[in-house]
């Protein structure tokens, strides 16, 4: 560990959260996204955008060194968001799919996103809920580097994907699930683990897969982990948005310390774990299922366990990073906090047991996200 530690470069980390955006009376989503976002421009800039549909609305931070500096920015986003909504009659509201909503979904105005809708009407009208994710980007890295470590990254994304699951709810409905976020992406060309490409073969694919028509640009390559178009950093997109603020931390947090690990390992020349593509969806099908209960294999070990003890093998892996960072009691206490909690698509349930109301759950969903 001690020769691994001595070879770690802190990457910067950033985080998306997408939101829905939800009518206070009706429960239901509301396509106020033009005006949401007019007023957290002027007041956040470029840290606010659009989605594919206009009752979604997303912000971002800046690349940060620290997690607390990472929360600092995660709340005033949530902040700005949740005044803008509230001065356009409506509420933001962190959950992987919108409990209650209609069809169509409203797609947000302007050209790209309109061909979206058009060339890939199943995904864009399919879903059972507008799906809102929480997207890590760790970096600076130069793109191949960035190919090279999302094989690294690959087998152990399960674990992170189950410790964000916040979406049993959709379109008016139980969907015997803990993420029907996940579901729903699936609808989406490319969606999936990130293939076996060579480093060097990424740009080659890329335009490939536009040229051929499967995409309609490179925006749209939705692997589970990917390098960014915009950005010289890797993007993980498997954790549902949550609304409760500490799950985000702990999910960047841990998943930035795996990421410094595993490209030691890219730089020292060690090979990736064996993982069979498969068995790897088979296992973030787990996830989405069951959450923290499904089934994942260790990438070293071969040993099958419960998702919950790969939250376990997934900070032994991260504890060179965190220890580096001076984060291991933070993700400790995170972890902590997450047990007594319980995972977003648990709450869920749990409220709506109570008294069998999915308007509670909007209640309760958009109560945890304004407490940022």
């Amino acid at each position: 560990m001690a020769a691994r530690r001595s070879h770690l470069e802190a990457l910067t980390l950033g985080v998306e959260e997408e939101f829905v955006l939800v009518d206070p009376v009706s429960r239901i989503t509301a396509a106020r996204a033009a005006e949401v976002h007019a007023f957290g421009t002027s007041r956040l800039g470029e840290r606010v955008a659009r989605e594919l549909y206009a009752t979604q609305i997303e912000a971002h931070t800046r690349p940060m060194k620290q997690a607390e500096d990472l929360r600092g920015d995660l709340v005033e986003g949530r902040r700005t968001l949740a005044e803008a909504a509230m001065r356009s009659g409506c509420v933001i509201v962190g959950s992987g799919s919108a409990v209650l909503t209609r069809k169509p979904f409203p797609v947000t105005e302007g050209r790209r996103y309109a061909r979206m809708a058009e060339r890939y009407p199943a995904a864009a009208a399919g879903a059972a809920g507008e799906a809102s994710g929480c997207h890590i980007h760790v970096g600076e890295l130069e793109c191949g580097e960035a190919v090279t470590l999302a094989h690294h990254l690959r087998p152990w994304l399960p674990v992170v994907q189950a410790l964000a699951v916040n979406s049993p709810f959709a379109g008016g409905e139980f969907q015997r699930c803990a993420s029907r976020r996940h579901y729903d992406q699936q609808a989406w060309p490319t969606a999936g683990p990130t293939p076996p490409v060579p480093a060097d073969g990424y740009e080659a694919l890329a335009e490939d897969l536009v040229e051929s028509g499967v995409l309609m640009d490179r925006k749209m390559i939705y692997w589970y982990a990917r390098p960014s178009e915009h950005q010289p950093t890797l993007e993980i997109r498997v954790a549902d948005v949550n609304a409760d603020i500490d799950v985000a931390v702990l999910v960047a947090t841990l998943t930035r310390a795996l990421a410094m690990t595993c490209l030691a390992d890219v730089r020292d020349g060690v090979p990736p774990p064996r993982s069979d593509d498969h068995d790897i969806r088979e296992q973030h099908h787990q996830a989405a299922a069951f959450g923290l209960s499904g089934m994942w294999t260790h990438p070293f070990s071969g040993e099958p366990m419960p998702l919950s003890a790969g939250v376990n093998a997934l900070v032994a892996q991260a504890r060179p990073a965190l220890e580096a960072l001076d984060e291991m009691r933070l993700v400790e206490q995170l972890l902590h906090r997450l047990s007594r909690r319980d995972t977003g698509a648990q709450r869920q349930r749990a409220v709506y047991r109570r008294r069998q109301s999915l308007e509670d759950v909007v209640d309760d969903l958009a109560a945890q996200t304004a407490r940022a």
